[in-house]
């Protein structure tokens, strides 16, 4: 290893840092400046290049050609898995360039289609079976979702989430992290989110731990159907009560509380904070819905999987750009071209998924086993546990406590207490008023989601002697 690798490996890592004294824990750093640094290295430039060359194959449809080299989704997927590769001869970390596919029939598939994804897996070097995932889509469409043949260049939708998530991989992989991060290019989107039930099964055949799945789906458009100009604002959805509850489970919840505060929810709140504390000038709008009215995205089949998973996605969505024939009526211009992208926003966007990558990969293990006790008592106790080996417990230097009024958006206070800790006891704070979580902190002070108590929050599943 060269010097500045085993650099890099000390900075991501921390196993080499000082040991943190006994008093240390009660102010872990607050701002991580290399967050700042992988914000600074995200391009525009680099961005808008990737989306070019993508928008370049005519048509990324999930039936059109695949046999061409210049055009049709098998053109486009052959390039993204050579872009991947020729990023892995860059990278510090380990990453794993291959495809994954499952043949599918549908109401939009009428005959039997390959749905191939193209994914880079940059392995964790303490923890390397949990999983964060960056997602893009490879397909696109115009007004027939079956015409696989017209020109359809989809810059935006979804050319952009693409390029993000490319751009991602080149900036990430010359650190090395606790835990993995796969940047993920899926098809099928269009005809039925295909694409995001293969990586899920491919997810549950490695016995990946996924942690969370940050879809981006639209991330290049600032210039809003409704006549809004805004580049200073992302939507983050997320699913609310997991579909996966059992009727026992929805019984606790009942009781407890927990219909905002699934692990998909908690990383929501995770990307509002970073936005907020790293990505100048950009506010994250927390979206307390799977996806848009009615609609769908490639984080849906992970979250029906029971695997937490958002969308990020651009705040203002232009309809004359969307899923539409190239062509000029009545003045207006339709299509999903170039010209509606922003690339510097798409930068932010971009900017804003890595820091959340980083966060969740470089975290030590999540607090699990979660439990909450304070009924008829004048003090809240909240109780975790902590999995992982000497070397990944190695990550760890603290853990918070956070606390909220039942009805803010956001984690309010919060109380830090060393890495042995397994419970706090938060005195004269009443358990009825408000609702609390944890979350461990990394000897850099990057910080897991935060964990609500139960079944409800939980990211891992419990072992079986505390059911």
């Amino acid at each position: 290893m060269t010097g500045k690798n085993w650099l890099l490996t000390i900075g991501a890592v921390g196993l080499f840092a000082m040991p943190v004294a006994a008093s240390d824990h009660e102010n872990p750093p607050t701002e991580v400046e290399r967050l700042h640094g992988f914000v600074a290295d995200v391009s525009a430039d680099r961005i808008e290049t990737d989306i070019h060359k993508l928008a370049g194959f005519g048509t990324r449809h999930t039936m059109s050609d695949t046999t061409s080299e210049t055009r049709g989704i098998g053109a486009a997927r052959r390039w993204i898995e050579a872009e991947f590769k020729r990023i892995a001869q860059t990278c510090t970390a380990q990453l794993d360039v291959y495809t994954i596919s499952d043949t599918v029939t549908g109401r939009r598939i009428p005959e039997p289609t390959e749905i191939v994804n193209v994914i880079a897996v940059q392995r964790g070097i303490l923890d390397p079976d949990r999983v964060v995932v960056m997602s893009g889509d490879i397909d696109s469409r115009v007004s027939d979702v079956m015409n696989f043949t017209d020109d359809s260049p989809g810059a935006n939708d979804n050319a952009s989430g693409m390029a993000g998530t490319i751009e991602a991989a080149r900036v990430l992989c010359k650190t090395k992290f606790p835990g993995t991060i796969v940047y993920a290019g899926l098809s099928g989107e269009e005809q039925g989110l295909y694409g995001g039930e293969v990586l899920t099964a491919h997810a549950k055949e490695q016995g990946w731990r996924v942690m969370g799945v940050l879809n981006n789906d639209m991330i290049g458009n600032i210039q809003g159907i409704n006549g809004v100009i805004d580049n200073t604002t992302a939507r983050v959805f997320s699913e609310g009560t997991r579909v996966t509850e059992t009727d026992r489970e929805a019984r606790m919840r009942r009781f407890m509380g927990g219909e905002v505060d699934s692990p998909s929810r908690n990383i929501a709140r995770l990307v509002d904070r970073l936005a907020d504390e790293y990505i100048p000038n950009l506010d994250v709008m927390m979206i307390y819905r799977l996806d848009r009215f009615g609609r769908g995205g490639h984080h849906r089949p992970f979250n029906e999987a029971g695997m937490p998973g958002v969308r990020i996605m651009e705040t203002n969505e232009n309809y004359y750009r969307q899923h539409q024939d190239l062509r000029t009526e009545d003045g207006i211009e339709y299509g999903d071209v170039i010209e509606g992208v922003d690339f510097d926003y798409a930068r932010k966007l971009t900017a804003l998924n890595v820091v959340t990558l980083a966060s969740m990969a470089g975290a030590p293990p999540f607090p699990a086993d979660v439990t909450l006790q304070g009924a008829v008592r004048p003090s809240t106790t909240i109780k975790w546990q902590v999995r992982g080996d000497e070397r990944e417990m190695a990550n760890l230097r603290a853990f918070k406590v956070y606390w909220r009024l039942t009805t803010d958006a956001q984690w309010q206070w919060s109380r830090t207490v060393g890495k042995d800790a397994r419970e706090l006891i938060l005195d004269n704070i009443v358990i009825d008023n408000y609702f609390f979580g944890v979350a461990s902190v990394a000897n850099d002070g990057l910080e897991s989601p935060v964990v609500f108590p139960g079944p409800m929050g939980a990211f891992e599943a419990p072992l079986p002697e505390s059911e």
